[in-house]
């Protein structure tokens, strides 16, 4: 009964960071709502059990690919989207 409440609060925080994540006008903004929804979908994947599916998730994707794609807008300097 718990764990069915605590995957449904897990669901609706990744529904709200993704669509966060898609109407922001800052690309920088976007992708930290989109490292924060990688964040929770790795925590959501350990908290069912699959620990390599999580970890894998929390290193390669939040850790490697946001942060360079981060840096990426950090160096190019990522305008608003008009």
């Amino acid at each position: 009964m718990i764990f069915d409440i605590i995957a449904i609060i897990f669901g609706i925080i990744l529904i709200i960071l993704s669509v966060v994540s898609i109407e922001q006008k800052n690309i920088v903004r976007s992708l930290i709502f989109l490292m924060a929804f990688l964040f929770v979908l790795s925590a959501d994947f350990i908290f069912m059990g699959a620990t390599l599916v999580g970890a894998i998730e929390l290193l390669v994707y939040v850790g490697a690919i946001s942060a360079l794609l981060l840096f990426t807008m950090m160096i190019t300097g990522g305008k608003e989207i008009e």
